[in-house]
C-alpha cells in the first residue's frame, strides 16, 4: 500500500482544513486507516483512526487533544481518508501523516505497517 497525504497549509486559529491521504492497492477497504501528527521538536502523536469497513460500517476512535473538532472518515470507492480539522488552535501545528494497518486502529506508530510522505499544516494565532 503506497499513501499520499495532502491538504495541509497555512490557516489563522479557529479556521478549518480538510486533509486527504489516497491510497493505492485494491484492499484499501480492509485496513485500518490512522492520522498522526509530528509537532516541531516533539514525538509523533495519535490523531484519529477509523477502523477497515465490515458489514456494520466503519468505527473511529480520536485523540483526547482532537475530540469534538477533528472528524476521520473514509471513502472506499475513492480508496482515500481524510481528516476534517475545524475550530484549529496554534498548538495544532505538526506535520500530518496518514497510516495503514491491516489489524485493528490502534494510537501505536509501531503498529502500522505504511505511512504517507506527510502534510505540514500551520495554524497562526
Amino acid at each position: 500500500v503506497q499513501l499520499q497525504a495532502s491538504g495541509g497549509g497555512l490557516v489563522q486559529a479557529g479556521g478549518s482544513l480538510r486533509l486527504s491521504c489516497a491510497a493505492s492497492g485494491p484492499t484499501f477497504s480492509r485496513y485500518a486507516m490512522s492520522w498522526f501528527r509530528q509537532p516541531p521538536g516533539k514525538e509523533r502523536e495519535f490523531v484519529a483512526a477509523i477502523s477497515w469497513s465490515g458489514t456494520s460500517g466503519s468505527s473511529t476512535y480520536y485523540g483526547d487533544s482532537v475530540k469534538g473538532r477533528f472528524t476521520i472518515s473514509r471513502d472506499n470507492a475513492k480508496n482515500t481518508v481524510y481528516l476534517q480539522m475545524n475550530s484549529l488552535k496554534p498548538e495544532d501545528t505538526a506535520v500530518y501523516y496518514c497510516a495503514a494497518s491491516p489489524t485493528a486502529p490502534s494510537r501505536f506508530t509501531n503498529l502500522y505497517d505504511y505511512w504517507g510522505q506527510g502534510t505540514l499544516v500551520t495554524v497562526s494565532s
